[in-house]
């Protein structure tokens, strides 16, 4: 006996009670209520009995849901499973929506996720800033899956040279920006900003086409006569100042410090790696060793219960900004150093006054040291051999009388 198909009308369908009502090969009109009506299509599997919805009635209509049926017994006879099938269209079709995205949206996506890691303000804005002027105009409204190299490159050639720096560092941003996208499954294949492999073959190197600007240091041979006119200066920007150059650490990592980190029995100041310089999982705490003149900077300075910074600023609970050490230097008429600068002060001397090897002069200015292999086993910090040599650079600071500026420094044989 030939079995039953399409028994169903669209009369039958809307006056159809509750319970399940077969139209044949498995389809089926489920009832539940007045208005609660859809359409099920049962089959069997492997031996087990398998169940999908093919939508609701009557937004589906009667031939839609036959259709259906149609397609998904067509699927069984080739071997496979509607509802697997099924799954895989859906995941298909959320993925095409996602590589809709454009690179506008993937920009203000990343930034948002990442800037809380950021240190500061200024870094988030730096990168607002060069995405939005230079690669958002051409890229902006275009779907992140349909940019390549030929679109990065068209956007990195009217400042390549020009503004090399820029340039390198928005490469950089556009590759970090289309890798997220790609863990996120909004792109495929390879990262049309990757330098290695790809854009190092068409573009020429920064190197090549612009000087690194370095920031301008004050000669070594300046800077005693350099300290005593700071040390004249009663403000907390110049005290702030004094400690930088002494400790020669960078501004971020002198401008936050905090009492905690102070620890006077053992004379030396740890920062924290959440403020250390480096990429995000490798920077490393970083202890410095403290002089005399260390602490007593620090019993100097005003102290704001509710503030927790060593160096205060003029607001409640911040600490004092870069901007206030440049406005110092400037009252001072200092115009051929910045203070970032004072650190190559100090590798300059360092490197051409003394003889502490080079290794304990970098490890002093927080610089990795050696290749990847030589850093997974520097495990020290030479922390006893930089206290001499912090020792050395903090008497050639200090001004005397009499002091014989053209003395090359050993180290003890005890180092």
């Amino acid at each position: 006996m030939a079995k039953l198909v399409n028994k169903l009308t669209d009369v039958r369908a809307r006056k159809a009670g509750p319970g399940l009502h077969a139209d044949g090969d498995g389809l089926y009109l489920q009832v539940r209520g007045p208005t609660a009506r859809c359409w099920i299509y049962r089959y069997t599997l492997a031996g087990k009995a398998r169940e999908m919805g093919l939508g609701a009635y009557p937004a589906t209509g009667l031939e839609d849901a036959r259709r259906e049926r149609d397609r998904h017994k067509r699927l069984r006879q080739d071997g496979q499973d509607p509802i697997e099938v099924r799954n895989q269209e859906r995941a298909a079709a959320k993925l095409a929506e996602a590589k809709a995205i454009t690179f506008s949206e993937a920009v203000s996506s990343y930034i948002a996720d990442k800037s809380h890691a950021w240190k500061n303000a200024k870094h988030r804005q730096q990168w607002t800033n060069t995405l939005k002027t230079y690669a958002e105009p051409i890229l902006g409204t275009l779907s992140v899956s349909k940019i390549d190299t030929a679109l990065v490159k068209r956007v990195l050639d009217p400042i390549w040279t020009a503004k090399s720096e820029t340039a390198s560092r928005l490469r950089g941003r556009i590759e970090a920006v289309l890798d997220r996208c790609k863990a996120l499954g909004y792109r495929a294949g390879d990262n049309p900003a990757r330098w290695r492999g790809n854009l190092k073959d068409l573009l020429s190197t920064t190197a090549d086409v612009a000087e690194v600007e370095h920031h301008p240091a004050l000669p070594y041979g300046d800077l005693p006569a350099f300290m005593e006119k700071l040390r004249a200066q009663e403000s907390t920007a110049a005290r702030a100042l004094e400690w930088v150059i002494l400790t020669a650490t960078r501004v971020n990592e002198a401008l936050k410090a905090m009492p905690a980190e102070i620890s006077r029995s053992e004379k030396a100041w740890t920062i924290p790696k959440v403020r250390m310089k480096g990429r995000r999982g490798k920077a490393r705490v970083h202890r410095v060793p403290l002089h005399e003149r260390a602490f007593e900077i620090i019993e100097a300075l005003p102290r704001a219960a509710e503030n927790p910074y060593l160096f205060q600023g003029l607001h409640r609970g911040e600490a004092l900004t870069d901007g206030a050490l440049r406005v110092l230097l400037s009252r001072m008429g200092v115009t051929n150093a910045t203070t970032h600068g004072f650190r190559a002060t100090f590798k300059t001397w360092a490197t051409e006054r003394t003889r502490f090897p080079r290794e304990v002069v970098e490890k002093a200015l927080a610089h990795t040291v050696g290749d990847e292999t030589e850093q997974a086993y520097d495990r020290g910090d030479l922390f006893e051999k930089r206290r001499q040599l912090m020792q050395a650079w903090a008497s050639y600071c200090t001004p005397k009388p009499a002091m014989q500026t053209d003395k090359v420094i050993s180290i003890s044989s005890a180092a």
